[in-house]
C-alpha cells in the first residue's frame, strides 16, 4: 500500500509540473509571438500587421497577397533576423541567470558572475582596436566568443586550484577577473587614438542587436539553444544541488561533474549571446527572479520558463528601445539596464537581512 500510494505521489506531482509548464509555456509563447509580430510592424518603415501575418502565412507556402515586395523585403532580410537574434540571446540569458542563481542558492546571480560578459567584451574590444573587426564581419562575434570562453575557463580554473573546488572562491575569483578584464578594456579605450574605432566599442559595449542578419542567427542559435537544452536535462539535479552536496549526493548526483556541466552550459550560452549582441544586463537577474516567484523554485519548470521569459524581455526590450527615438536607435543594453537596476536595488533592500550561502 505504501507502495502504491508513494507512486500515486509522484503521479501527482509529475502532472503538476506538467500542467505548470503548459500553462506558463503557452502565455509566453502568445507574448513572444504578439511581442514579435509588433516589432515587425514598427520601424521606419511602418508595416501593418495585416501585412505582417500575410507575410508570414506566404513563408509558409500559403498563397496570400495584400502586401508589396519592399515590405516583405524589410521584414525577411532585416527585422526578422534582428528579432531572431534578440530571441535567441533572451533565451540564454533568461536560462543562465536562472542556473546561475541555482548553483549558488542566489538570487541576486547572474550570467556576468562567471566573468563571461566581461571576457566577451575584452575579446571585442580587441577586434575592433585592431582593426580585425572591418576585415570580416564574424571576426567581432568570435572574438568576443573566444574571449568569454577563456573568462569563464581561467575563473572555474581560479576555483579548482588544489583539486578541491569551491563555490565561495568561485564567486570571489568571478569579481576579481571581471575587474582586472575591466581595467584592461577601458586602457584599451583611453589609448586608442582612433574615434571611429573608439565610438564603435562604446556601443559595442552598451549592448545593441542593430544590424544582425541570418549569419548571426546561424552561429548562435545553436550554441545556445543546444546550451540550454543540456541544463533543461539537468534541472533536476539543479534541484537537488540547491539542498546542499550531501543531500544530493545521497540522491544518486555526481556533485562534481554536475556543477562543472551546468557552470560549462551556462558559460557557453552566455559567450554566444554576448558575442552577437554585447553586454545586455540584468535579464539574467530580472527574468528568473520573477518567474520564480510567479511559479516556485522548481527548475524543472522555472528553467523553461526563464527561457521564453528572456525571449519576450530582450524582444519587447529592443523594439522599444529602436522605436522610442526614432529615427535615431537606443541601445538596448542602456534600455534593459534602466529596467533592471532599480529592480535589483528593491531586491536588496528586500533581502538585506537574509543570509545567503554559497
Amino acid at each position: 500500500m505504501r507502495t502504491v500510494r508513494l507512486t500515486t505521489l509522484c503521479g501527482y506531482r509529475r502532472m503538476a509540473v506538467t500542467s505548470r509548464l503548459a500553462i506558463g509555456a503557452s502565455v509566453l509563447l502568445l507574448l513572444i509571438l504578439t511581442s514579435a509580430a509588433v516589432s515587425l510592424s514598427l520601424g521606419p518603415v511602418s508595416i501593418p500587421v495585416t501585412h505582417v501575418a500575410s507575410i508570414a502565412l506566404s513563408s509558409l507556402g500559403f498563397d496570400t497577397a495584400g502586401f508589396g515586395n519592399t515590405e516583405r523585403l524589410v521584414i525577411e532580410q532585416i527585422r526578422l533576423p534582428r528579432i531572431l537574434v534578440g530571441a535567441v540571446v533572451g533565451v540564454a540569458l533568461g536560462v543562465a541567470g536562472a542556473t546561475m542563481q541555482g548553483l549558488f542558492r542566489n538570487p541576486m546571480a547572474d550570467p556576468g558572475i562567471i566573468g563571461v560578459s566581461a571576457g566577451g567584451a575584452l575579446g571585442a574590444v580587441v577586434a575592433i582596436a585592431t582593426g580585425m573587426a572591418g576585415l570580416f564581419f564574424l571576426a567581432l562575434p568570435a572574438f568576443a566568443f573566444i574571449g568569454a570562453m577563456a573568462a569563464s575557463f581561467l575563473v572555474y580554473g581560479i576555483a579548482a586550484v588544489g583539486g578541491r573546488f569551491s563555490m565561495a572562491t568561485l564567486l570571489l575569483a568571478g569579481v576579481a577577473v571581471n575587474a582586472f578584464l575591466g581595467a584592461i578594456v577601458s586602457a584599451i579605450i583611453i589609448l586608442l587614438p582612433d574615434n571611429e574605432a573608439l565610438r564603435e566599442i562604446l556601443f559595442w559595449l552598451a549592448g545593441g542587436l542593430d544590424s544582425r542578419s541570418w549569419e548571426h542567427v546561424r552561429i548562435s542559435a545553436p550554441l545556445i539553444l543546444g546550451g540550454a537544452a543540456v541544463i533543461m536535462l539537468m534541472a533536476r539535479d539543479l534541484n537537488l544541488l540547491m539542498l546542499g552536496d550531501d543531500e544530493a549526493r545521497s540522491m544518486g548526483v555526481r556533485v562534481g561533474m554536475a556543477r562543472v556541466i551546468l557552470l560549462a552550459a551556462a558559460a557557453l550560452v552566455t559567450g554566444a549571446a554576448v558575442a552577437v549582441s554585447g553586454t545586455i544586463a540584468f535579464v539574467g537577474l530580472v527574468t528568473p527572479h520573477i518567474l520564480r516567484l510567479l511559479i516556485g523554485p522548481d527548475h524543472r519548470v522555472l528553467i523553461p520558463m526563464s527561457a521564453l521569459g528572456g525571449a519576450v524581455f530582450v524582444t519587447v526590450a529592443d523594439t522599444v528601445a529602436r522605436t522610442i527615438i526614432q529615427p535615431a536607435e537606443f541601445r538596448v543594453g542602456i534600455l534593459t539596464a534602466f529596467v533592471g537596476a532599480p529592480f535589483f536595488i528593491l531586491l536588496l533592500i528586500r533581502n538585506k537581512r537574509q543570509v545567503y550561502s554559497l
